[in-house]
């Protein structure tokens, strides 16, 4: 017999027979209600997570992890620069002039940031060369007015390379025929595609072109910079910046594409507490097993009651029982989840071959296939949640179980 003797009989009140058939189905639906929820959580906190990384991966290859910028444009650019790379994590600095503008063309207009970049240096803290699908960066010479559009905004536009767009700036010029918007012809010269927001809302031009245009001829408003690894921006660009001046402000990917982010962490914190009803529901169900079973073992408890068992060993004995249920179902969810986290995108690839069809249609959705990407710390929160309600739901019952009076059991027996 194991000892202690508590642990062998919930142990053995699980895999033993029993004359009531109705309380073996409520213990193997709890166990799978358990399995199934824990599976779903791993499952849908991995396609979040592969969400995040997809989305971190493709718009920080491109959006630089700060900026810095100075009040009335920085002159002298590559001194700055090198102070910068010099600071612990900076890789690279390039100077860089933004504005909102419209864009206009074939009667089609949209709104969008472009961004006056540096060709020279552009690469060093954008990966937007290495996404070109049509043209080059190359062509953004001073005074060409050459212009490279995202994949969505050049469809949006119903342009190619070599046909013409307007740029209407958000301001007028007063002349003595009238006031008029200002407005600039530009060359399309390449489209990239990131697989991300920025294929729609960014339009890359030179940055001496977008200087004059922002009426920084000789400046630029400040630089980007790339760091080793984009979490080492956090809260060290501000720093930097201050470093340099008062009239210096700087400004990481946290806040320039936060929340973006924050509405991707949000969402996978209210489907994990919605799925983890489902958690509940299975603690719920062992509740009401280990109610039946200690109504159906009345005159077992008072036979143990007799032969010494104390009522904590009585309450000990349905919490060893009501907790393995919780923490089988636990753990086979957790390991069926395991597996399907790891092999989802190979499955889902798998089913789109079988059926034919696409779950994310390329044209509509940047992610156009199911990522996923499982994380320890995750399952070992998903886990202990799971756990912990599984013996929180075995209290009740066993408190029951050793009210029960040796006497009172056995009086009709």
């Amino acid at each position: 017999m194991l000892k202690p003797v508590p642990l062998f009989i919930g142990l053995r009140y699980i895999a033993a027979r029993r004359r009531q058939q109705f309380i073996s189905f409520i213990n193997g639906f709890s166990l799978l209600g358990m399995a199934l929820g824990v599976l779903a959580l791993i499952v849908v906190t991995s396609v979040m997570n592969g969400f995040d990384r997809e989305l971190k991966t493709r718009i920080l290859s491109v959006v630089p992890h700060g900026f810095i910028e100075r009040d009335g444009g920085l002159q002298d650019w590559r001194e700055t620069a090198q102070q910068l790379e010099r600071q612990p994590h900076i890789e690279a600095a390039s100077p860089f002039v933004k504005g909102f503008a419209l864009l206009s063309a074939n009667s089609n207009s949209q709104g969008a940031q472009f961004q006056g970049v540096d060709p020279a240096t552009l690469p060093n803290v954008s990966a937007v060369g290495e996404h070109m699908i049509m043209g080059s960066l190359d062509t953004l010479q001073p005074r060409s007015y050459q212009i490279v559009l995202g994949r969505i905004l050049a469809q949006q536009l119903n342009v190619v390379p070599g046909e013409t767009v307007i740029l209407t700036l958000p301001e007028v010029t007063i002349t003595p025929a009238g006031i008029f918007p200002r407005t600039k012809r530009f060359t399309v010269a390449g489209v990239f595609s990131v697989g991300a927001q920025v294929d729609q809302s960014v339009a890359l031009i030179n940055i001496e072109d977008a200087a004059r245009l922002m009426r920084l001829t000789g400046r630029v408003q400040g630089l980007q910079l790339r760091f080793d690894d984009m979490d080492n921006a956090l809260g060290r660009v501000s720093l930097y910046a201050q470093a340099l001046g008062e009239e210096f402000s700087g400004e990481d990917w946290s806040h320039s594409q936060g929340s973006l982010f924050q509405a991707v962490k949000m969402e996978k914190t209210v489907v994990t507490l919605m799925l983890l009803i489902i958690v509940a529901v299975a603690a719920f169900n062992i509740v009401s097993a280990l109610v039946l079973m200690v109504a159906d073992k009345r005159s077992d408890i008072a036979v143990l009651r007799t032969l010494g068992l104390t009522s904590r060993q009585i309450m000990a004995v349905f919490v060893v029982q009501g907790s393995a249920i919780g923490i089988i179902g636990a753990f086979s969810g957790a390991a069926l989840g395991l597996l399907i986290a790891l092999n989802l995108t190979d499955i889902v690839s798998w089913a789109e071959g079988l059926t034919g069809g696409k779950i994310f249609d390329p044209r509509v959705f940047f992610v156009s296939y199911l990522p996923s990407e499982f994380r320890v710390g995750d399952a070992v929160v998903v886990l202990s949640v799971a756990v912990c309600m599984s013996l929180l739901a075995t209290l009740f019952p066993a408190w029951r179980a050793a009210q029960i009076e040796p006497a009172e059991a056995l009086r009709y027996e």
